[in-house]
């Protein structure tokens, strides 16, 4: 097996099934233990009191989370206008592409790009654009459902997290520390 530290990845968590956003916490977590400096934007998520946001200022200087959506779009009692979620995710958007090619981060993290994209929040291009011209020592993650299939076709790892049991479907709407 070859070992191959000096190329980054871009890898995708998608799927229907929970755990994207925590496989892609876990990498970094490994990264970290090889002493990695990782950025994760949140495209979705707001500063809400999420248990990542807490565990993240742990491991600062090596992790740093920043929660620049106005929430979880369309779910969750969201009443904001779809223009006010576009604004936050151009935002977000800029910030990654400030991070991917800055040389500061050797891990950036896309936390729910999949559903900003699917959303129309931000151009599939403009994502593909990034992954393409991304330095090749940094590794991308992309995480969110509905992962476009252009995104897919240049990735080099996907991983699809498929629903099979949650309980959300009996009544259970969020645990602190598994959901948040």
């Amino acid at each position: 097996m070859e070992e191959r530290d000096d190329r980054g990845l871009v890898i995708v968590y998608t799927g229907d099934g929970k755990g994207k956003t925590t496989a892609a916490l876990g990498l970094c977590l490994r990264a970290i233990g090889h002493g990695n400096k990782i950025l994760v934007i949140q495209f979705i998520k707001s500063d809400w009191p999420y248990g990542e946001l807490a565990g993240a200022r742990r491991l600062m200087p090596e992790l740093e989370i920043r929660p620049l959506g106005v929430g979880c779009i369309g779910i969750l009692g969201d009443d904001k206008p779809l223009e006010e979620h576009r604004q936050a995710a151009e935002r977000a958007f800029g910030e990654a592409k400030t991070a991917v090619t800055s040389g500061e981060y050797d891990f950036v993290v896309l936390d729910e790009i999949n559903i900003a994209v699917h959303y129309g929040l931000i151009a599939v291009d403009d994502v593909c654009s990034l992954v393409k011209d991304r330095p090749e020592s940094v590794t991308l993650i992309l995480t969110g459902r509905y992962a476009d299939r252009r995104v897919i076709e240049i990735a080099d790892l996907v991983t699809e997290m498929k629903e099979i049991k949650h309980p959300y479907r009996q009544g259970v709407t969020a645990v602190k520390g598994i959901d948040y």
